[in-house]
């Protein structure tokens, strides 16, 4: 039985040729699909065991060619995707958020998936995968670390590294069931402004503002000096946050607000308490001045906002300062301007919302009709016997 021709076989038109190589044993296919910028053939090749085989190849190559697929890609993982995106884009994001990204990398998505190249990658590993999660998370992450997954085969996709994202197919579970948001009554508000050792507490007007304003303890720990107006009609211009670019949650959030009797007497006590400090530390007191700081001048932590909120609250009567967190004030403050008959409407607009449903659904806990607006609803509620 003679061996194998080397010589190039002729094939139909679009097949390609083939040929033995007698050196590797295989049949190599190959095809021209273009030329490049130098005029130069752009051919592609395959090989196999059998002429079929070696064809087969070839088409794929071919396929995935005219797709716009990158010579290489098959054996792109997942791993390698999401360490790409964390590199390449997400440059103009801050530190922070690029710090979440790679934690939900690090320690969700590597272990379970990283090691998958991307073309073997299935929609029901994923639902797998995140059902698997949610046991120990809430809805939130899982639809971070799903974002993180998705946004990072998006660009594989876009670069010819993978010809689909799967993750589109799926949707996050509904996770761990978080811990339920809560509001003070008019009694225990009440009995927070008037206890004489909260009243002691540094934190004191910051709880008094939150209370009584309505800001997100985001916007309250970014408030500045400049943007608080005293006199002679006192209103706040909610217009930042500690997010890392500095701005509101929405576009809504960017607000003006009047304040009530009780936020102003809060103010000014705090102005006079850091006046002390900034005197006492001359040039060490940072700048930009802040409204609420530690008693150094510096950015509160929201651990710190946290700890020392339950400290303020352990001798108020009626209230255990663990079951609380800073979030609840401002519930409270949704709450309370509905019971001083407040449109839902024009609550939604003091506290901020894109829309009426999540002041409805999520944080109003005392449903009444309606009337006034917050500042002067606010002194009416806390003056009313």
């Amino acid at each position: 039985m003679s061996a194998p021709t080397t010589e190039k076989a002729r094939r139909p038109r679009g097949e390609g040729g083939v040929y033995f190589n007698a050196k590797r044993n295989r049949y190599i296919a190959e095809h021209v699909v273009g030329y490049d910028g130098k005029g130069d053939e752009i051919r592609k090749t395959a090989s196999g065991k059998t002429e079929a085989a070696a064809l087969k190849a070839l088409r794929e190559r071919v396929r995935q060619y005219e797709a716009g697929i990158v010579q290489g890609a098959d054996r792109y993982t997942v791993g390698q995707a999401v360490e790409d995106w964390l590199t390449y884009s997400r440059t103009e994001v801050g530190e922070k958020t690029v710090r979440g990204n790679r934690d939900f990398f690090e320690h969700h998505i590597r272990p379970h998936l990283g090691g998958r190249r991307i073309k073997d990658l299935r929609p029901v590993e994923v639902e797998k995968w995140m059902h698997d999660l949610a046991p120990d998370l809430g809805r939130s992450a899982l639809k971070q670390i799903l974002s993180v997954l998705r946004r990072s085969l998006d660009r594989a996709v876009t670069l010819g590294l993978a010809e689909r994202n799967v993750t589109t197919l799926v949707q996050p579970p509904k996770g761990r069931t978080g811990r339920k948001s809560r509001s003070f009554t008019l009694e225990q508000v009440r009995a927070i402004l008037d206890s004489p050792s909260a009243s002691e507490h540094w934190m004191y007007p910051y709880v008094v503002v939150s209370l009584t304003v309505g800001l997100r303890t985001e916007e309250a720990r970014a408030l500045r000096w400049d943007h608080v107006h005293l006199s002679p009609v006192p209103h706040v211009w909610v217009w930042r946050s500690v997010r890392e670019d500095g701005d509101t949650k929405t576009e809504k959030s960017r607000r003006t607000l009047a304040l009530p009797s009780v936020a102003v007497r809060a103010l000014n006590r705090q102005w006079a308490w850091q006046d002390d400090r900034r005197r006492a530390m001359g040039d060490a007191w940072p700048s930009p001045d802040l409204v609420f700081t530690t008693g150094s001048g510096t950015e509160l932590q929201p651990d710190n906002v946290r700890r020392d909120f339950r400290v303020l609250l352990r001798d108020v009567p009626g209230i255990e300062p663990e079951q609380w967190t800073p979030r609840d004030m401002r519930h409270t403050f949704v709450s309370l301007l509905s019971q001083g008959e407040v449109p839902i409407e024009e609550v939604s607009r003091l506290v901020g919302h894109s829309d009426i449903g999540t002041t409805e659904n999520v944080y109003r806990h005392e449903l009444r009709p309606v009337l006034q607006n917050g500042a002067r609803a606010m002194d009416g509620v806390l003056s009313t016997p």
